[in-house]
């Protein structure tokens, strides 16, 4: 039987950020394997709004920034938003201007391509950089600046469900939004381990709703804000159909007992090479894995 879906799309809730900002508590992402052609991304963009997304998640490195800035503008010419400030818009900083001189310069070029005059979150994309030649100057105590951290955007699924990163984070005032919720499914930097998981298969089939809206609900119930992808309509929308149900302590109790694992950009092997600062994933993670 197909899972009978909401026929009204509720308002996507907000939560405060530490920094007094509201963000919606799903974002949608653009991020994929091949972005479309640009007219054609922006008429997907255009479409996610219409349905009610509100919260954007792009970054230089997935080359949707001029599609999403250009869609921006769009809604704003034909009344589908009033004013950008309806919208809660984010891009992030690639490991290759992870410096000082470098971020003001990056974040600027990304205000360009996109045609906005702000981000409303600008995040470190990984917490690397790429070496540029000379070795890095060590800070002395006092060098550095002291900064907030208001958002911490991690990889968590039911397969990697970040059981104390979670917790540490709330005791600091720091939200954690989860990339990959549905695991990525056809990605290279995926797998489908989440969407065929049989515990999520069973709770949905009892539930009459699809796996992807159990796991979305899971994270959503953990107080996480969670940016999901899909560039296909009917999905996009049920993505949103969350909010007027909840899991049981006995289907809760199930997902804690799925075995965790990482998914493969997630466990870090690509930062691991021959002549880098880190030998191994057990290093990278300190054992955390």
């Amino acid at each position: 039987m197909a899972a009978k879906q909401e026929t009204v799309e509720p308002k996507i809730p907000e939560i405060l950020l530490n920094s007094g900002h509201k963000m919606p508590v799903i974002g949608f992402g653009c991020a994929a394997n091949s972005i479309p052609p640009l007219d054609e991304m922006i008429s997907i963009l255009l479409k996610a709004m219409e349905i009610g997304y509100r919260h954007f998640d792009t970054a230089s490195l997935y080359g949707s920034e001029e599609a999403l800035g250009k869609a921006v503008a769009k809604a704003l010419e034909i009344g589908l938003i009033k004013n950008r400030d309806e919208l809660f818009i984010t891009s992030k900083l690639w490991i290759t201007h992870t410096h000082p001189d470098l971020v003001l310069p990056a974040l600027k070029q990304t205000l360009k391509t996109m045609g906005l005059e702000y981000l409303d979150l600008y995040l470190i994309h990984w917490p690397l950089r790429i070496k540029e030649g000379a070795d890095p100057v060590k800070l002395e105590e006092g060098d550095a600046l002291p900064f907030d951290m208001i958002v911490n955007q991690v990889e968590m699924n039911v397969n990697w469900q970040q059981r104390k990163l979670v917790p540490f984070c709330k005791a600091k005032g720091i939200h954690v939004c989860a990339w990959s919720p549905l695991g990525a499914s056809g990605t290279i930097w995926g797998s489908n381990a989440v969407l065929e998981n049989q515990v999520l298969k069973d709770i949905a089939a009892s539930r009459n709703k699809t796996i992807a809206q159990v796991a979305l609900r899971w994270i959503y119930e953990k107080g996480v804000t969670l940016i999901v992808k899909s560039f296909n309509e009917e999905r996009m929308k049920q993505n949103l159909q969350i909010f007027y149900w909840e899991l049981s302590k006995e289907e809760k109790d199930q997902i804690l007992c799925i075995p965790q694992h990482r998914g493969p950009v997630g466990r870090g092997d690509l930062f691991i090479v021959k002549n880098g600062p880190i030998k191994s994933v057990e290093e990278l993670w300190d054992g955390d894995i």
